[in-house]
């Protein structure tokens, strides 16, 4: 199964620790080159690690090709959903809510950072997301309390 990421959840989940959970639920992770961009630069949170992480998994794409309704998005989210189409990926990892909502009226199968630790939990790939979760909340990426403890509840943490 393959996932095409866009740069928000891979930051969540390179501050969280949590970069290595993506290949025990998927088998490949591919990102377009607007993605590595953004999250390689030195402002970054983690762009030493998300770059070395991901620099073999970098794909050109041509976002001219498909069509999106992408009113407001930026480039790494626009050639984020074109890529999941021109690879016929299984889904997209992606957390931006305005974004996500686009994916899906284009007919993108999303998941995002929490509901990948989610799965991972659920299919026994990891024991506890606890640990994770408390990271994300010491960190400046910012979830709700109201959505980590549903996620948390959900895993029966």
């Amino acid at each position: 199964m393959l996932i095409v990421a866009d740069s928000s959840a891979l930051i969540a989940l390179a501050v969280c620790d949590g970069l290595d959970v993506i290949l025990k639920v998927y088998d490949d992770l591919r990102i377009p080159e607007a993605v590595y961009e953004e999250i390689v630069a030195p402002e970054k949170p983690q762009s030493d690690a998300l770059g070395e992480f991901l620099v073999e998994r970098v794909v050109k794409v041509d976002a001219g090709r498909w069509v999106l309704t992408a009113g407001g998005l930026g480039r790494g989210e626009i050639e984020a959903m074109a890529l999941y189409k021109q690879l016929s990926a299984d889904a997209l990892l992606i957390d931006d809510h305005r974004a996500r909502v686009i994916a899906e009226h284009n007919h993108i199968q999303c998941i995002g950072a929490l509901g990948l630790l989610l799965v991972a939990k659920q299919r026994r790939k990891l024991s506890a997301i606890t640990p994770y979760v408390l990271k994300l909340r010491q960190s400046s990426i910012f979830y709700g309390d109201d959505l980590l403890e549903r996620v948390l509840k959900l895993a029966g943490e």
